[in-house]
């Protein structure tokens, strides 16, 4: 995926090259299948996170409002930016609900084409 290497165009560029490339490879680096959705010995559902710290999960979030403003960006750079942050955000939540299917079925896999396709 290309971002501009220049100076960045606005405080959401400067965002978009930081913040955002930080949050992503955290993201992916802390992925945790064992930090999934469970019941506690009470019997109280916990949601989990599947790794991802709420601080990451923000930015991530963010992506979609943040890509409105950057014009110098091409409509083809935008949407791959929000795919793959959308993507990294799912795969927590996909760990999360469910890890052993997830990665038995080869759903994980399917979404890391995904966002390599998106990538590329």
């Amino acid at each position: 995926m290309f971002l501009p290497t220049g100076p960045a165009p606005s405080p959401v560029g400067s965002w978009l090259r930081e913040d955002l490339s930080e949050a992503i490879e955290r993201a992916t680096s802390c992925l945790d299948p064992q930090e999934c959705d469970r019941m506690t010995p009470g019997g109280v559902m916990v949601d989990d996170t599947g790794g991802l710290d709420a601080e990451t999960r923000s930015k991530l979030v963010f992506v979609p409002c943040a890509v409105q403003d950057t014009p110098w960006l091409t409509l083809d750079q935008q949407v791959r930016i929000v795919a793959v942050a959308s993507l990294v955000t799912a795969t927590a939540r996909l760990l999360a609900e469910d890890p052993g299917t997830v990665i038995t079925t080869g759903e994980l896999a399917r979404v890391w084409d995904l966002v390599d396709h998106a990538i590329a």
